[in-house]
């Protein structure tokens, strides 16, 4: 389960063309158990002119979605929350809710998936957040994470936290192996998803009830600089009363985002998609009725990705999970059409 607008803004333009190779020379430069605090310039009030990420082509959200797999069980017996691709070292992981503890704790699951679904690997995380949105990003051969981290109150992460993925692990929020960052200073919550074939990490936050998103160059971030937007925008409204966010990704000039619930909260159908122009804030497409795994059940929506496939085939995922309580399973799916 998931959680239930300002224009685009930027002070000068990173072109990313690093990409990940750059991520990978600066990866560990912050270092373990560097706590950066980043305050981005403007934080407080809008930015004059508008930002300008170079032109790509978008996903076709009416286009039809492709299975990579259904019905895999994770580590734990919880809902996935979302998932993310290391897309150089060709793996994926799936966050899900810690068996056994409430959903205020932020303990989190973190499994490791091959392609068909086996399980090869997993982590727990302690006092992280909700898992609504995480990243991964490659370092040589290993997996770094991006996830939220220091849950609140209701159980989401202030910050976020970067730290390589250890099978078999317990990483508590306070550990040394971790890298913390606070991308907006006065944000109350923060989240991260990556574009993978861009170089970019895409970070949401929540500042005085408004929910907004902020793009950065991930060679950069990963680095602890946060000092320079590629934009600075809201978060569309998508409907009233707001439909149930479920997650984002991002991939060139554009925004994703997923909402809507579970059969068992809405017998109709209600699962969404949307594309935004990271240029300009405004709704590219959408929202589109998404009916990827539509016999599923109970079928929420949880998590979106990018991942481009070795032959060169760039992929927009949707997670689902499906399944009785006690015994939920992983469900993606993907949309392959570029316009």
């Amino acid at each position: 389960m998931a959680e239930p607008s300002m224009r685009l803004n930027r002070r000068g333009l990173l072109r990313a063309g690093a990409g990940l190779a750059a991520a990978a020379g600066l990866g560990a430069a912050a270092g373990p158990g560097a706590a950066v605090a980043g305050p981005i310039a403007g934080a407080t009030g809008p930015i004059a002119g508008a930002a300008d990420v170079p032109a790509s082509k978008r996903f076709d959200l009416k286009a039809p979605s492709h299975d990579l797999f259904r019905h895999k069980p994770l580590r734990d017996d919880t809902v996935q929350q979302s998932f993310t691709f290391d897309n150089v070292n060709r793996r994926l992981f799936v966050v899900q809710r810690r068996n056994g503890t409430g959903s205020a704790a932020g303990d989190l699951c973190v499994t490791r998936l091959d392609f068909a679904g086996n399980q090869l690997g997993y982590m727990y995380l302690t006092g992280f957040g909700h898992g609504v949105s995480i990243a991964a990003e490659p370092v040589g051969s290993a997996s770094y994470l991006w996830t939220e981290v220091d849950a609140n109150a209701n159980g989401y992460g202030r910050r976020l936290a970067r730290f390589e993925f250890r099978d078999g692990a317990t990483l508590p929020n306070s550990s040394t192996a971790l890298a913390k960052f606070t991308p907006v200073a006065d944000a109350t919550e923060h989240t991260c998803a990556v574009d993978p074939v861009h170089g970019r990490l895409v970070v949401r936050y929540h500042r005085g009830g408004a929910k907004r998103f902020a793009v950065y160059e991930l060679a950069r971030a990963s680095a602890g600089d946060f000092g320079t937007r590629l934009a600075d925008f809201a978060q569309p409204a998508l409907g009233s009363p707001a439909p149930v966010f479920q997650g984002y990704t991002a991939h060139g000039r554009y925004l994703y985002l997923l909402d809507g619930e579970s059969y068992d909260s809405s017998p109709t159908l209600n699962s969404r998609v949307t594309s935004v122009d990271i240029n300009t804030g405004e709704i590219a497409e959408g929202p589109v009725i998404t009916r990827a795994g539509e016999s599923l059940t109970y079928r929420e929506p949880e998590g979106m990705a990018v991942y481009r496939t070795e032959a060169g085939e760039t992929r927009l995922f949707l997670g689902f999970a499906s399944g009785a309580a006690g015994d939920r399973r992983c469900n993606l799916f993907y949309k392959n059409v570029l316009v």
